[in-house]
């Protein structure tokens, strides 16, 4: 059904609540989310993105019982993934021909997943206008990497929307639509995670493209992103975050992250937490255990952290599989600026330090000398805690 957002403007997308996860298993969904697509009916009809194919025929079939699909004269695509464009195939089998509005990129992306160049493509670059009748028009900007190279985003002039796409999003489910209506707390947490998980590796870029954007002086009233809230309450909050965000950004914490085999190395991070705290009892203090931490939360405390301290027991010359692969996955995100200690326990070789500290510069951050080596199984004691004063001591200063 349409649901207005503004005027002629209206939300005709999916609200997912049951979906817990996205990109594969890749990122965790706690909250629901949403796939927006939005509907404009002025003197043109223009539909601008769609939704995931296994939600297309309930897109498709609602679409037909609002309006007439002969009646959409064009197709923006802001965005070529297949949450945003996956009901375009059975779509266009009903209105075959309607004119698609996308990047050069958007054109190789909708052609690779569909196979279907004969699609009446039509490419825009930013500032590029289409009349949409009433005295209106859509001005086109190119957001390549915010956050693949095909994206863009649609300003409607008139009444001042910035359809977004994935930029100024957030994985959660808001039955409302909008951010006034949203639970406040969740609604930044989820948007400070899809940051820190999504555009994080592109923030060089998102800081300069908001400089472009804003520098075109465009009076924006309200943000439609194509996940989670509408921002139509002080909607220029969000694009400060962003700007906040993509400044190597950092808060007074540190997080201690670690897997464990037989709670050594468990005792060795409670250790560096506890010295922590009682070294600087201002800063905020996170202990996760990758065995049982969301990854994409513990991204999301990295990303707000000035320091981290990782650790891992040694395994076969190397370290826990877990810690691994999560370093792996935090080296995708090109953190900046960032302190890092590691710790951990040995029975017999002890490489997992030296593993550790090769992973994470390769990740971008900045080791400090000092570390925990513990072989066998350490003892809460006077020496161990000396250790960790002096660990928590290098990550602090």
């Amino acid at each position: 059904m349409l649901r207005n957002v503004k005027n002629n403007v209206s939300w005709v997308g999916h609200i997912d609540w049951e979906l817990d996860s996205f990109h594969g298993d890749d990122y965790s969904i706690h909250n629901g989310s949403s796939q927006n697509a939005y509907l404009i009916q002025e003197e043109k009809t223009i539909l601008i993105d769609t939704v995931w194919k296994p939600h297309s025929n309930d897109f498709v079939n609602n679409l037909k019982q609002e309006i007439d699909l002969k009646t959409i004269d064009y197709i923006i695509v802001n965005h070529g993934e297949v949450d945003h464009s996956g009901a375009l195939p059975q779509l266009l089998d009903e209105i075959p021909g309607t004119p698609i509005y996308c990047t050069a990129n958007a054109v190789k992306s909708l052609t690779g997943q569909y196979h279907r160049p004969d699609w009446n493509f039509n490419v825009v670059k930013t500032g590029d206008t289409l009349d949409i009748g009433n005295g209106k028009q859509l001005i086109f900007v190119e957001m390549r990497m915010l956050h693949w190279p095909d994206s863009m985003a649609t300003y409607m002039t008139g009444d001042n929307i910035l359809f977004s796409n994935d930029a100024f999003g957030q994985h959660f489910a808001v039955e409302e639509l909008f951010n006034d209506k949203a639970d406040q707390c969740m609604l930044m947490a989820e948007a400070i995670k899809y940051y820190a998980n999504i555009l994080t590796p592109f923030s060089p870029l998102v800081k300069n493209k908001l400089k472009e954007v804003i520098s075109l002086g465009l009076p924006i009233d309200m943000i439609a992103p194509s996940h989670g809230a509408i921002w139509r309450d002080n909607p220029m909050q969000i694009v400060e975050k962003y700007q906040e965000w993509s400044d190597n950004y950092q808060t007074d914490q540190v997080t201690v992250i670690y897997d464990t085999m037989w709670n050594g190395t468990q005792t060795l991070a409670h250790n560096i937490a506890g010295a922590l705290n009682k070294l600087s009892p201002e800063t905020r203090v996170k202990v996760c255990n990758l065995a049982i931490s969301d990854k994409n939360d513990v991204v999301t405390e990295i990303f707000r952290s000035k320091a981290i301290v990782v650790g891992s027991p040694t395994v076969s010359n190397d370290i826990l599989s877990s810690v691994g692969g999560f370093l792996h996955f935090v080296r995708e995100m090109k953190f900046k600026g960032k302190k890092a200690g590691v710790f951990g326990c040995y029975g017999w070789s002890g490489e997992g330090n030296r593993v550790l500290r090769e992973m994470l510069e390769r990740a971008g951050f900045d080791l400090v000398e000092e570390e925990i080596k513990c072989n066998w199984n350490p003892v809460s004691d006077d020496n161990l805690r000396a250790e960790a004063d002096k660990l928590a001591t290098s990550i602090i200063s």
